[in-house]
């Protein structure tokens, strides 16, 4: 069967470039499930995308759909003929519903009865039939969360359409979509092409749009962006602060990249660097360059959409564009200097946390007050902790952060160190947000992981404690990112603090401002839910999660401790037998409704293999009792491990539930005594 490239783009005007990749891949997938849908091979597809068009094109795709036999069964034979063999009014209708006489039919022979049979060819339908309503269906599928109307037209989309190009090889397959038929006419660069561009096949759809000044490919066009940021970069003797988000806003703006360097006043570098990084970064979509020792440049890269005969026209136009961003940083930062952080705790009465848990000014003193707890149980400063805590909210105020507020915290610590605050306070100011997203660094300082741990439970505590829990994937004021960055910072920065102590602080300092009476348990239930995702981030097992999820640990590096022995006990030659045999005795132990001994009585032992567990297992708890004591896990189930044999034996040779009851209960309790040793650390039982 002959097969072809089939291309599909549609022309707009410039499409969000936040929104760009999706759209295209979006496009691609929904095209793919179509042609799956209808049954017609290809080899491979790919998605393209600039500012002006999202485009698809299918590799050897084939021209039509197999045809197909369908088999249409009729009335079984008893009915369709009478007794003299005269077909009856059923068998008539349905053969002539086929197109056939009912002499025409097969037989269908099963071993329940004999049926009339038709098999009918159905044609395959071709790509020209079929295409032009996948397109319209792919376009309306397309995530817009406002489409718009334009001209007089009713029809709605992200943004005004103007072409639309559907070829198969050389040949225009007719169709419209969005109120545009299809032609073999795209558009070119808006600014170096004149007129659109005529696509004489499809496999020549981005050699054509070249020509035009269109890179389509929107991964080639990223990796020549990439490139050409790098020799600018190299040029300078600095690097470039490329990250991936502003990277593909940048493709996504762009349909021939060309890089440019442009400078600004080296006055304006005694402003902090991170709100001049925004400036250029967010405002600007400008790429800072920072120096070997990481201090920031007074220069940036930017990219252009027009390859310019006058390159310096284009650079002194962006050049006058950030002078006046960075203007505003630069007053900004001197205005806020005129006023201590500390002076400025008043106004954060002006401003709600929340309207039942009250102000700012509320938050920051409760914050404080937990810093300094928090301070006293990792033996660090706690008036410094307390300071910090104080004025963890008070650069909220500050004209920069009200103009950046990416940079809260950051500038916190420059304004601190500038009102003469001691270093530990300053550093905090910034840590406090720490994590901010996966994989972000921890706070630097213990003070500032004090402020950290206090800032996040006192949200968890006040949000639970007013009932307004996280709902599915609702989540307002981030809880699941605050619990678990708590976790990251105990466990990581290897705190001995128990979520307990601090959410029962935490509720004492809220007063009766908390309706909620079960908070702490919330707030517990709430933190222990979330060690799963954390640990299987680090591919941790389930079964092994779960298992000391069963223990249900308040302290996470104690959490983090039991979950390091687990894992290594099931490596293990002995855990396959022994969680086998938890289990075995957590089920045993569960049917019995009967009054355990207080411990094992051996003189009631009888036989061998009992008597050599009961020994085994004194031995064993005289061992661990000083790891249980020292937390020492994985000691403790190493131990432990040494009871397979015994155990094993035990199976084998004792019978459990022994006719005698005071026989049966003294094993029992012998189980029991086992397997409580095991729970000293997790429930081995749940390993596979």
């Amino acid at each position: 069967m002959t097969t072809q490239t089939l291309l599909i783009e549609l022309g707009t005007e410039e499409l969000p470039p936040k929104s760009l990749k999706e759209l295209a891949e979006t496009f691609l997938a929904q095209i793919e499930a179509q042609l799956s849908s209808a049954n017609l091979a290809y080899d491979n597809a790919t998605w393209f995308a600039s500012p002006r068009r999202l485009a698809v094109k299918v590799a050897n795709l084939q021209e039509k759909q197999s045809d197909k036999v369908v088999e249409k069964r009729g009335p079984s034979v008893s009915v369709a003929f009478d007794e003299n063999g005269v077909a009856s009014k059923a068998a008539e209708g349905w053969a002539r519903s086929n197109g056939i006489t009912v002499e025409q039919a097969e037989r269908l022979v099963t071993d329940k009865g004999e049926w009339l049979l038709h098999k009918a060819t159905v044609m395959g339908e071709t790509v020209d039939a079929l295409i032009p309503a996948m397109v319209k269906q792919a376009v309306a599928k397309l995530p817009i969360p406002k489409p718009m109307r334009w001209g007089s037209s009713r029809t709605q989309f992200i943004r005004p359409a103007h072409t639309l190009t559907i070829l198969f090889g050389d040949k225009v397959i007719a169709g419209d979509v969005l109120d545009i038929e299809s032609d073999r006419l795209s558009q070119g660069h808006r600014f170096h092409s004149e007129g659109l561009v005529s696509i004489d096949h499809a496999d020549n759809y981005e050699a054509a749009l070249k020509e035009a000044y269109v890179l389509v490919d929107y991964q080639a066009r990223q990796d020549i962006i990439k490139a050409q940021i790098k020799n600018a970069a190299d040029e300078l003797g600095g690097d470039a602060l490329v990250d991936q988000d502003l990277l593909d806003e940048v493709t996504a703006l762009v349909e021939w990249p060309v890089t440019l360097v442009g400078d600004f006043d080296e006055s304006f570098l005694e402003v902090p660097p991170e709100p001049l990084i925004y400036s250029m970064k967010d405002h600007q979509k400008y790429f800072p360059v920072m120096d070997s020792k990481g201090n920031l440049l007074n220069k940036f890269i930017f990219v252009s959409n027009i390859e310019s005969k006058d390159p310096s026209q284009v650079i002194s136009g962006n050049e006058k564009v950030i002078r006046p961003r960075l203007a505003d940083a630069e007053f900004f930062f001197k205005t806020d200097k005129k006023q201590t952080l500390e002076s400025r705790l008043t106004s954060l009465e002006t401003v709600l946390f929340q309207k039942q848990l009250g102000t700012l000014k509320d938050k920051s003193e409760r914050i404080a007050a937990m810093s300094q707890f928090i301070a006293s149980l990792i033996n660090e400063n706690t008036e410094q902790a307390y300071r910090a805590g104080l004025l963890s909210k008070a650069d909220l105020m500050t004209e920069m952060v009200l103009e950046f507020p990416q940079v809260q915290g950051t500038m916190g610590k420059y304004y601190a160190t500038h009102d003469g605050e001691a270093m530990p306070i300053a550093q905090a100011l910034e840590d406090q947000y720490r994590p901010r997203f996966a994989g972000d660094k921890l706070p630097e300082g213990n003070i500032g992981c004090a402020v950290a741990i206090a800032d996040k439970i006192d949200t968890l505590v006040g949000i639970f404690g007013i009932n307004q829990a996280p709902k599915g994937d609702k989540d307002p004021f981030a809880l699941r990112r605050a619990a678990i960055g708590l976790i990251r910072i105990i466990i990581e920065k290897g705190l001995s603090i128990d979520i307990t102590a601090l959410v029962e602080h935490s509720v004492a300092l809220y007063g009766d401002k908390l309706v909620n009476e079960n908070t702490l348990n919330d707030v517990n239930d709430f933190i222990l839910g979330r060690y799963r995702a954390f640990y299987q981030e680090q591919n941790i097992s389930v079964d092994i999660i779960l298992a000391v999820l069963a223990k249900a640990p308040t302290a996470p590096l104690d959490f983090d401790q039991r979950v390091k022995a687990v894992t290594h006990f099931k490596g293990l030659a002995e855990a396959t037998t022994l969680a086998a045999a938890n289990k075995r005795v957590g089920n045993i132990l569960a049917k019995f409704d009967g009054q355990l001994l207080e411990s094992v009585n051996g003189a009631l032992a009888t036989e061998d293999a009992e008597k050599a567990l009961i020994d085994a297992v004194a031995n064993v708890e005289t061992t661990i009792a000083p790891m249980i004591e020292a937390k020492e896990y994985q000691g403790v189930l190493t131990a432990l491990a040494q009871l397979k044999t015994p155990i094993d034996a035990f199976f084998d040779d004792v019978m459990v539930m022994a006719d005698d009851e005071a026989v049966k209960v003294n094993r029992l309790t012998l189980l029991a005594q086992i397997r409580a040793q095991f729970l000293n650390v997790a429930d081995i039982s749940l390993l596979q």
